[in-house]
Parts: structure tokens; sequence; C-alpha cells
């Protein structure tokens, strides 16, 4: 049997046997600003000195300005659907994210982490 599997977390199983973008974007995502794709687990990014759970770019604008962080300005340089912060002017470190908090997956979380191991981490949400 070919196709894809997708396994939820009651343990059912189901076969999608040819699998269409389509198929994939009918399922809603369980929580706004985290992995999307099915049967993928949920992810949260963690603020660690305040053990926050950061669910806006409002809060993540604060926290990474805490930690040394710039936001860009949109000007004719910067991509109006990215939100992008650099470290300092004459550094080459910089965190892109998508404009549309909603967009915002694991992996944007995890080069968050990266570039502030000390200040964040990712979790799964239901082991708060």
């Amino acid at each position: 049997m070919s196709g894809v599997w997708i396994f939820y977390k009651n343990g059912v199983t189901r076969l999608i046997p040819n699998p269409t973008r389509e198929s994939f974007e009918q399922m809603e995502p369980p929580y706004p600003g985290t992995a999307t794709a099915p049967g993928a687990r949920p992810r949260v990014l963690i603020y660690l000195p305040a053990n926050q759970v950061i669910r806006s770019y409002t809060e993540l604008e604060q926290r990474l300005t805490e930690v040394g962080w710039t936001r860009y300005r949109p000007n004719s340089f910067c991509q109006p659907d990215l939100v992008q912060f650099h470290r300092s002017e004459h550094s080459a470190h910089l965190i892109s994210l998508p404009a549309n908090f909603d967009q915002f997956k694991s992996f944007h979380m995890y080069d968050i982490v990266v570039k502030n191991k000390s200040f964040f981490e990712v979790r799964d949400p239901n082991a708060l």
C-alpha cells in the first residue's frame, strides 16, 4: 500500500493513497504558531528566564529586545512579508520570521533557540 500514513494522537491512523497539497491543507492546525504538518507534534517557544510561552510577535519582540536584538523597521530593503531582527549593525546574525504569527513554525522557533541558547527553548505544549 503506497501513499502517506497519518498518525493521530488518539492512536488512529489513516492512509491517504494519492496525497495532494489540498488534502493536507484541509486539516486545521491545532494551535496557531505551531507545526501544521499532519501528524507533526505541536511546539511552543518558551522564554526561559520567565518560563513564558511566546504567543505573539509583541511578546517575542519584547523578549528579543531584552537579550540584545533589534527589529528591522520596514523600508525598501526589507521584504514586507517578513519580520526581521538583527543583533547589531556590525553582525551577520539575523532572524527572519513570517509577518503573520499564524505561519510561525517550529523551524522558526529553532532558529531563535540556536541563536539564543540560554534564553529560549522549544517544548511540547502538553509537557508544560
